[in-house]
């Protein structure tokens, strides 16, 4: 069967050719004029600088909605373990080095060195949770479950994607676009590293496929994503989930949760939306006491 035959059987079945087919007529076209090469020519689909526009806003949304869903979907994933914390948090086999390379700093840049060092801690943990969960390998109407998902990036990040990787799992990566070098870490699948333009977007879909949110001691972006999780399950926009936030020293440092509750600005019960972890297996007893994990009638997720 001819390249025109095939076409043609196509156009039948289809009533009209593919987006991509119509794009290859447009290349194979051996016309060219002034018109044909100016960009007001060009598919709207696949004209970029089209597309960059400032009146394209509410289609890049659109845009960057739709495709991380659909290839997560093609994947097979059903639910996420979604881990959140520090970029800045070193490795544990880190630590010697960096208190090393801190000795000959000032005072105040020394201690900071060693207070991230001190927190080398929930790399482990982090990675322990990820090779934990991702060793169980539960899957439930033909898709994936808990496969864990992070930010991309690196430290606690990438101690997420790298206890998946060795537990023989794949992992998630949402990565936004930043001014300085960003850049996935190595643990994280090819097919499922994914990229943002828009911080809105990539947070939703860190919690659409949500079911536990694991919170590691963290900066302004951990905070952000944390207080938006909580109020998300406060206000009920939000099926409840656990949430379960590593590091009571540093967090109880960071906000002053008994504070908020005096001042009635938030009720005493809303502090039971998340739970205190220090270890990967009080996280996954938590996670798995929610959901009645290998319980005889575990509830549908």
């Amino acid at each position: 069967m001819t390249e025109d035959e095939k076409r043609e059987r196509a156009l039948k079945a289809r009533k009209f050719y593919r987006a991509e087919q119509e794009a290859g007529f447009a290349d194979a076209s051996p016309v060219h004029t002034p018109q044909t090469s100016h960009p007001a020519y060009r598919l709207a689909f696949r004209d970029t600088d089209f597309l960059l526009r400032e009146e394209l806003r509410p289609v890049r949304f659109q845009l960057e909605l739709l495709k991380p869903e659909m290839l997560l979907e093609e994947a097979g994933v059903g639910s996420t373990l979604v881990m959140y914390g520090s970029a800045r948090i070193p490795p544990p086999e880190a630590v010697e080095t960096a208190l090393a390379g801190a000795k000959d700093l000032p005072e105040d840049e020394r201690k900071i060195v060693e207070s991230l060092a001190a927190k080398a801690k929930y790399y482990r943990e982090a990675y322990d949770l990820a090779r934990l969960v991702s060793e169980k390998s539960i899957i439930e109407d033909g898709q994936r479950q808990f496969v864990v998902c992070s930010g991309g990036g690196p430290s606690i990040m990438e101690a997420a994607n790298k206890g998946a990787s060795d537990a023989g799992a794949e992992s998630i990566g949402l990565n936004i676009v930043l001014p300085h070098e960003q850049a996935p870490n190595p643990y994280v699948t090819p097919y499922l590293s994914f990229q943002f333009h828009y911080f809105a977007l990539r947070k939703m879909h860190f919690l659409i496929r949500a079911r536990a949110v694991a919170v590691f001691p963290g900066g302004f972006g951990t905070l952000d994503e944390f207080l938006e999780l909580l109020t998300l399950i406060q206000t009920g926009k939000m099926k409840p989930i656990p949430v379960l936030l590593f590091g009571k020293d540093f967090w109880s440092r960071v906000i002053n949760f008994d504070a908020l509750c005096e001042e009635g600005t938030v009720s005493r019960k809303d502090l039971d939306l998340f739970r205190w972890c220090e270890t990967a297996e009080e996280a996954w007893g938590h996670i798995s006491a929610f959901y009645g994990i290998n319980a005889p009638d575990r509830p549908e997720f």
